[in-house]
């Protein structure tokens, strides 16, 4: 394969660690950003290869505020060829916007507390999240160049519904950001009255709080794109609370005891990520004739709590039909054998 091309719209902590990465790894990047100059100093810093967009650029991400996602990427399908992405948080109302089978949406679960282009860092994504919400309309070579490129960023990567994505990112992201406000505000009232409290904060608070320090701006849009789902959660949460304080007030040990010791096992059962490919062994996934079929692999293995610590899709030496070749941790190699069997796939050994 010759030299890789991508294009970023928007040079901001998300687009220009992604740019930055593809750079690092060999890909000419073009980006774009509403923000005057924004371009030219990525430019300058090396983020990107250079300023505007190539139209035959193999994939476009699209890494603006959630509210201008449906615009600029509209206009990114319009005036590219390749395949277009984006990284917003909130999947819904989008993917049910954008009817075109070139545009997959996706999610990088990353961050950092360092904001815009100074904030952009090409090892952001190692070892993290990246969800994908394909349609019955996405096309299997669609999803596999975006997999593809999403783990040469260094992700893992998880296949989602958007509406399931939406619902479930309200509680592992959203209302968590929320809940840290809320706490964060309440110590900082307290401490009007004692002014030695924040000083008082100890690793706990601190860790809990962290998230509270992101931008506000995109969280206004966040809430408001993924309103339903947040004030879901939160009733789900503040009964949850009210449950709590009454197990509190009532002295009940036992049934706190059984609320603490089932959150430790929850905590602790968190799925682990591969940590080295050493860890991996190599399975060859012949794509049968359907539609979906190559993000029905990664549905399948987030159902069954499997790591897909690589992606990628091979021509067949039998004819066109694609081969997906993913790496999965060996303790998890017949489970997810099994679960491909059951749902009509014929991994090779």
């Amino acid at each position: 394969m010759g030299e890789r091309c991508a294009n970023v719209v928007g040079l901001g902590l998300i687009g220009g660690s992604i740019a930055a990465r593809l750079v690092e790894s060999g890909w000419t990047v073009h980006g774009s950003d509403p923000l005057s100059g924004r371009p030219q100093t990525a430019e300058e810093r090396g983020i990107i290869s250079s300023v505007g967009l190539n139209p035959d650029a193999e994939i476009t991400f699209v890494a603006v505020p959630v509210l201008q996602l449906r615009d600029e990427v509209a206009t990114a399908l319009a005036s590219t060829k390749g395949v277009v992405t984006d990284v917003g948080s909130v999947k819904g109302p989008l993917v049910a916007d954008i009817d075109d089978p070139r545009f997959i949406g996706g999610h990088p679960m990353a961050g950092s507390e360092l904001d815009g282009l100074d904030g952009a860092d090409s090892t952001l994504f190692e070892g993290g999240t990246w969800i994908l919400t394909p349609t019955s309309r996405t096309p299997d070579s669609v999803f596999a160049l975006a997999a593809g490129v999403a783990h040469q960023l260094g992700a893992n990567v998880l296949a989602l519904g958007a509406d399931d994505h939406d619902r479930l990112i309200a509680v592992v992201s959203h209302v968590p950001h929320l809940t840290a406000a809320t706490l964060m505000t309440l110590a900082d009232r307290r401490s009007e009255e004692h002014a030695s409290l924040l000083r008082m904060a100890a690793g706990g608070f601190r860790d809990m709080t962290r998230i509270a320090s992101s931008k506000p701006g995109i969280w206004l849009d966040i809430c408001r794109a993924n309103r339903e789902a947040i004030v879901a959660t939160l009733d789900d949460f503040i009964a949850g609370l009210i449950d709590l304080r009454a197990t509190v007030d009532k002295e009940d040990s036992q049934g706190l005891e059984q609320l603490l010791l089932r959150a430790r096992e929850a905590r602790s059962n968190l799925p682990a990520r591969v940590r080295s490919l050493e860890d991996a062994v190599e399975v060859r996934i012949p794509i049968p004739d359907r539609p979906g079929s190559a993000a029905e692999i990664f549905t399948l293995a987030a159902e069954l709590n499997v790591n897909l610590a690589n992606f990628e899709v091979v021509h067949s030496a039998e004819g066109d039909r694609g081969v997906a070749v993913v790496l999965v941790e060996k303790g998890q190699v017949e489970l997810f054998r099994g679960g491909l069997i059951a749902r009509g796939f014929k991994p090779g050994r």
